[in-house]
C-alpha cells in the first residue's frame, strides 16, 4: 500500500489490490480472474475467482467448456445474464439461469462441462456471471459428490418493514 491509496470503507489499510487478468477458456470466451494470483493464492476458501462477461454470444456460437475433471473442491456458479447447461459424470444435467445458484461439489472426482444449449445457440444471446471455486482442506469421502442447484426465488419485501418505512 502506497501512501496515496485510500484506507477501506472501515478505515483499515488495504492489504492488496489485485487487477484482473483475461484468460482464454477457448473459443474465444474470456473471463477476468482475479484469483489465483502471484502474491495470493486464495482468499478465505475461495482458489478461483472469474467473472466471466457481460458479452454478446453471436447466433451460432456458445460457451463451449467441454468435459473437465475436478477432485477436492466445489464451484458456485451464478448467472445475471444468459443460460448454461451444466452436465456431469453423476449423470446430473441442470439448466442454470440467471439468479440460480450452482454448486457443484467434487468429492473425490466429478468430471464435467458447461455449455451454451442449442436452443440459445439459434440467436444473439447474453452471457455474464461469476463462478468461485471453493478449496476443501481434505477431499470429501463420500463416493458420490453432491450437486445443488437453488433456483431462483423473487425478493419480498416484510410487511414490518415497508409498514416502518412510511
Amino acid at each position: 500500500m502506497t501512501p496515496s491509496d485510500p484506507p477501506s470503507p472501515d478505515g483499515t489499510p488495504i492489504e492488496l489490490t489485485i487487477l484482473p487478468r483475461i484468460r482464454d477458456l477457448g473459443d474465444g470466451f474470456e473471463v477476468r480472474r482475479v484469483l489465483p494470483f502471484v502474491e495470493r493464492r486464495m482468499v478465505g476458501p475461495f482458489v478461483f475467482f472469474d467473472q466471466f462477461g457481460p458479452t454478446i454470444l453471436r447466433s451460432g456460437a456458445g460457451l463451449d467448456v467441454r468435459p473437465h475433471p475436478h477432485i477436492g473442491l466445489a464451484t458456485v456458479t451464478y448467472l445475471l445474464e444468459g443460460e448454461i447447461l451444466h452436465r456431469d459424470s453423476l449423470g446430473s444435467r441442470q439448466l442454470i439461469r440467471p439468479g440460480a445458484v450452482n454448486w457443484m461439489t467434487a468429492g473425490r472426482g466429478i468430471a464435467h462441462s458447461e455449455r451454451t444449449p442449442e436452443e440459445v445457440r439459434r440467436h444473439d444471446s447474453r452471457i455474464f456471471g461469476v463462478q468461485l471455486w471453493v478449496g476443501r482442506r481434505r477431499p470429501m469421502r463420500r463416493p458420490r459428490p453432491p450437486f445443488i442447484i437453488t433456483m431462483p426465488r423473487p425478493c419480498r419485501r416484510s410487511r414490518r418493514r415497508a409498514s416502518a418505512s412510511r
